[in-house]
């Protein structure tokens, strides 16, 4: 019980990159980080909290990458991260050995470095728990609720990309031969190609065109961060649902199941509202990152509510819970 013992929490330190701007890293008896920010031409400092607590292989690389992505969705760069990690009875060593390296590893693929936080073996707990922090710096910082009336509502890469991966990895012996191996596997991969991280696709569109509001569509699915987006906006909005992008992996495995791709978990899709005159500078721009953009509809007056249809407006749907609830 308690802390992990000093030698080990030496080696697994000892491994990971020194980050830019850390005067003071993480280290044994060291209670907190100094981060040197005379050389960061920033204005604003962006902090994101949120905990990992489902049983993952890659709860440390999910940490990173969840936390990163909303300083992204403010407009920041990530720089800094810091871990608490609470191992569960019985843990071993290579136990806290992999989530450093997950943490290692996914700070590398955007840039940041761990610079602190705490490491322990917690009674009570069946799996490992991490809760990030991540801290960013930007001269001009963007919120979900800056999206104006008129702006045009596009979305990168496509919907349920997570919920996709998760049914491929978690619950593919249910699907009884009716989506091949080969899907499945792609199905699998999507968790990294494209992947759940929207740093990239942040940094491009805000050097893009003036953008309005980011946000990253999470559980609930892509129908829960439309609707999020407008309520902190204050606004309505016009969804073509025909425009939507769905991956030909999240086809098949939502049919499988017999659940709505609007309504799965989308971590690695990002909604961005900038006004009509920004918009195809920003696609092109995405697009030529490499990141598939669409445009998906338009942000209207609040008394329009969020409307779908190509031909006709319908109720946009809205789910109590994600989808994927109702099978794992």
């Amino acid at each position: 019980m308690g802390k992990v013992p000093a030698e080990v929490i030496e080696r697994l330190l000892a491994r990971s990159s020194s980050p830019a701007g850390a005067v003071l890293g993480p280290g044994l008896g060291r209670d907190g980080a100094v981060l040197d920010v005379a050389d960061v031409a920033a204005r604003f400092l962006v902090a994101a909290s949120d905990p990992v607590t489902f049983a993952a292989d890659e709860v440390g690389w999910y940490a990173v990458h969840v936390n990163a992505n909303d300083v992204a969705c403010m407009g920041a760069r990530p720089r800094w991260f810091l871990a608490t990690i609470l191992l569960p009875e019985g843990a071993r060593e290579r136990d806290a050995e992999a989530v450093f390296d997950q943490i290692d590893r996914a700070c590398g693929e955007i840039g940041a470095g761990l610079v602190g936080g705490h490491t322990e073996v917690t009674p009570g707990l069946d799996h490992t728990v991490v809760a990030g922090t991540m801290l960013g710096v930007t001269d001009h910082w963007i919120s979900a609720g800056g999206a104006e009336p008129g702006d045009a509502l596009l979305l990168t890469k496509g919907v349920a990309i997570e919920g996709t991966s998760i049914l491929a990895r978690e619950a593919a012996h249910r699907v009884g031969g009716r989506v091949d191996e080969a899907m499945l596997r792609r199905a699998r991969d999507l968790l990294v190609t494209p992947g759940i991280s929207v740093v990239a696709d942040a940094a491009v569109a805000v050097q893009a065109g003036a953008v309005h509001a980011l946000h990253d569509p999470t559980e609930g699915g892509i129908a829960g961060g439309i609707y999020e987006l407008c309520q902190a906006s204050g606004v309505g909005a016009h969804i073509d649902l025909d425009a939507v992008p769905v991956l030909p992996e999240t086809v098949a495995l939502t049919r499988a199941f017999g659940l709505d791709p609007l309504g799965l978990i989308a971590s690695g899709a990002l909604l961005i509202a900038a006004p009509e005159a920004d918009a195809p500078a920003i696609l092109e721009a995405l697009r030529g990152a490499g990141i598939d953009a669409t445009r998906i509809g338009s942000v209207e007056p609040s008394a329009y509510g969020i409307r779908a249809g190509t031909d006709s407006d319908l109720p946009f749907p809205r789910f109590e819970a994600d989808e994927l609830t109702r099978v794992l």
